[in-house]
């Protein structure tokens, strides 16, 4: 399998894939290319990149073709026999897909004005009504995980799996800005930051050499 991602600074799609990549145990190729570069508009008009009109992560596996980070970890799920990524029981499978689902589909404010950037650690300032709004939606659905399916493990639903990949981008930005969480979110959150492959992934953004510079201070 080869697996095309982004700035592992910036890229918080490219996370997602990555992450599941790695998840599933199976070997695969990492190519990273530069977003907004000088090479961009071309680059992303190859062969390669025709199926996602340009977007990353998108994942090769023979013939086969996955892009978008959801549909990335139901292929691997399904390449894994359905053991790596999804909690066993009903109850808990179900709540980990609709959170999943959610967040690939919401947090419009948070996204657009906090942008992923895992190098810089910005002043904390007053988030605006909707950050955190959206902010107070994702205490809420990490506490019922947690309270409910979480037991003695350090994750969401107790082992590392799908919905603790979606929201790793969502645990960068809260560093970065310095957001207000939950009393027990901090634990969690260390949890995740300190899994080997989100260390591994944080390692690589911090050998970068690209820039990019819109993303270099904090949205206003």
């Amino acid at each position: 399998m080869k697996l095309i991602i982004g700035n592992k600074a910036y890229s918080s799609w490219s996370l997602r894939g990555w992450l599941a990549a790695k998840q599933s145990g199976l070997p695969f190729e990492e190519v990273v290319v530069p977003l907004y570069n000088a090479d961009w508009d071309k680059r992303r008009e190859g062969d390669e990149f025709a199926p996602s009109s340009g977007k990353v992560p998108i994942l090769w596996d023979g013939d086969a073709v996955v892009w978008d980070s959801l549909a990335i970890i139901d292929y691997l799920n399904e390449k894994t026999g359905n053991t790596r990524f999804w909690p066993k029981g009903d109850a808990a499978r179900a709540m980990a897909r609709s959170m999943a689902a959610e967040m690939h589909s919401s947090y419009a404010a948070l996204r657009r004005k906090c942008p992923m950037n895992i190098r810089q650690i910005f002043p904390a300032q007053q988030p605006d009504a909707d950050v955190l709004a959206d902010m107070s939606r994702i205490m809420e659905l990490w506490a019922q995980a947690r309270a409910r399916f979480g037991g003695d493990g350090d994750f969401l639903f107790g082992d590392f799996g799908a919905a603790d990949i979606m929201f790793a981008p969502v645990i960068t930005r809260i560093v970065t800005y310095s957001l207000p969480v939950a009393r027990f979110a901090p634990a969690y959150m260390q949890a995740v930051l300190s899994h080997p492959f989100m260390q591994d992934w944080i390692a690589g953004a911090q050998e970068e050499d690209w820039v990019i510079e819109q993303f270099e201070q904090p949205a206003t």
